[in-house]
């Protein structure tokens, strides 16, 4: 794996579309641990998390429990791959330590771990992330701090009614400091989000909870910064970000398959899986 150790300031080195190229493929290379990962739910997410962490996030790598600093919370934290790559480039963790994906008694777990620099909350039980942001935003606010407070949730999460729950508290407090993105890429591990439970009209039941809703293509980086840069529509409303995604974006032999879900990639596998990212790669403006 390229190792990526040089940050300038609170920003990685690396322009935002070369981090999320090399985001991709340390997901593939953690997808060769010995029980593969969650390709693709981390692919889909990859744009938006480098986006993120590497134009918009105020943090501190050095300092990782800065008091004033914005908080990310995964709460589809079975995209962990795509996470720690993210914070290895920061500087959060040493990029050689990506290989212990996996590994039992290691700080890369299967889903985040608070224990990890970077790591907010531990997330793998699907659908409390969002009230893990509503508590955080109202804290930021009852603290006076300038923070802001992300929460990355997956489609097929959003069917579970906390997340509902969560989202009636935010708008009728009015919690202006808390976005939420939805990774739209239409799949759960057993299907089509449509088929399974329907979500559709999405847009319009955030709106219709009273949150600002903004419809995006979640890997068009100039569109995702213009949604995260500017200020809130409405400075006491929560915003929700609708990231239209493409499960296993990047990778032709997984885009938009339910079986890239979790995979286990041998040699071959990920030797294929490799070729066909950097091939599509070179054909990109």
């Amino acid at each position: 794996m390229t190792t990526v150790t040089e940050t300038t300031g609170t920003f990685c080195a690396l322009p935002t579309p070369e981090l999320a190229q090399l985001v991709r493929e340390r997901v593939l290379e953690m997808g060769t641990s010995a029980d593969g990962t969650h390709i693709g739910g981390s692919l889909s997410a990859t744009d938006v998390l480098a986006l993120l962490y590497n134009e918009v996030l105020r943090l501190r790598p050095e300092e990782p429990d800065w008091a004033d600093r914005d908080r990310f919370i995964l709460s589809k934290g079975h995209a962990s791959a795509a996470l720690y790559a993210v914070l290895a480039a920061r500087g959060f963790l040493p990029a050689e330590e990506l290989a212990s994906y996996g590994v039992t008694g290691g700080r890369l777990a299967g889903h985040p771990l608070r224990r990890l620099p970077g790591v907010e909350f531990p997330s793998g039980s699907l659908g409390h992330g969002l009230s893990l942001g509503v508590g955080s935003a109202i804290a930021a606010r009852r603290q006076g701090r300038g923070s802001r407070v992300f929460v990355l949730m997956g489609d097929g999460e959003i069917q579970e009614g906390s997340v509902w729950e969560a989202a009636m508290s935010a708008a009728h407090l009015r919690l202006g400091n808390l976005t939420a993105v939805v990774d739209r890429n239409r799949l759960q591990i057993t299907g089509y989000t449509e088929e399974r439970m329907g979500l559709e009209p999405l847009a319009d039941k955030w709106r219709s909870f009273g949150w600002e809703t903004v419809e995006v293509d979640g890997h068009d980086l100039d569109a995702l910064r213009a949604v995260f840069t500017a200020p809130p529509a409405a400075g006491d409303r929560p915003t929700m970000v609708i990231a239209e995604t493409v499960k296993g974006k990047g990778v032709p032999l997984f885009e938009d398959k339910k079986k890239s879900h979790s995979v286990k990639l041998g040699p071959t596998l990920h030797r294929r899986a490799l070729g066909g990212l950097r091939a599509r790669s070179r054909r990109q403006p």
